[in-house]
């Protein structure tokens, strides 16, 4: 699957291909932009200049500097979303589908890190009613791990006593991936992957953790 993110006909509807394009190199920009100097060092300047752009043409596609970052905060998390449903789909067991959600999960915040450092840790930049759409989707990817996680202790397999906690705890451990990794580390986005799709099953004591 492809990152969505500086891909502006993935995240604003409609438009002519040239707009497209002229937004997805204001979304780029803004991303590698609040990624340096964080959304508030950001000027609307900085985005023009490193879009190649005049500031004025900037107002043409997007209103405010937030709606840049709203954009990518969206397409960002919706992306995840997908991630997880699809990895979910991809087992009926519980243990299998945690293993699978938790890879992927990590490896993408692994993959894409400098949309994830953006877009997690600069939802305080959000107006109220983005920040309750972020949420939203949010709370969607934690509900379903909380439902895989549930449905491990209904059928025994997990030992955990608290789900909802073990959700929350395996999901910090994949966004905090964005943090730290680096690209030229010791581990890929796949063996990182791999390494905290075991230890999510030991988190939650399944019979198939890794040893």
């Amino acid at each position: 699957m492809t990152n969505p993110i500086p891909n502006a006909s993935a995240t604003v509807p409609g438009g002519q291909a040239r707009g497209d394009a002229t937004r997805s190199r204001l979304l780029a920009a803004a991303l590698d932009s609040f990624a340096i100097r964080g959304f508030h060092g950001t000027s609307t300047r900085d985005i023009a200049q490193s879009a190649g752009m005049s500031p004025a043409a900037v107002y043409v596609h997007y209103r405010t500097k937030e709606e840049l970052l709203y954009a990518l905060s969206a397409a960002g998390h919706r992306h995840v979303l997908q991630v997880v449903e699809e990895a979910a789909a991809m087992h009926t067991a519980p243990a299998d589908q945690l293993r699978e959600i938790v890879e992927q999960f990590a490896a993408w915040h692994a993959r894409f890190h400098t949309n994830a450092r953006v877009v997690q840790y600069e939802m305080a930049a959000l107006t109220e009613e983005h920040k309750r759409e972020i949420a939203s989707l949010r709370r969607a990817v934690e509900m379903r791990v909380r439902a895989v996680i549930a449905s491990g202790v209904a059928r025994d397999e997990f030992t955990v006593r608290t789900p909802n906690t073990a959700a929350l705890a395996v999901l910090s451990l994949g966004i905090d991936v964005a943090r730290w990794y680096r690209e030229d580390g010791p581990w890929t986005p796949e063996e990182i992957g791999q390494r905290y799709g075991d230890l999510a099953l030991n988190m939650v004591r399944s019979s198939r953790s890794a040893c």
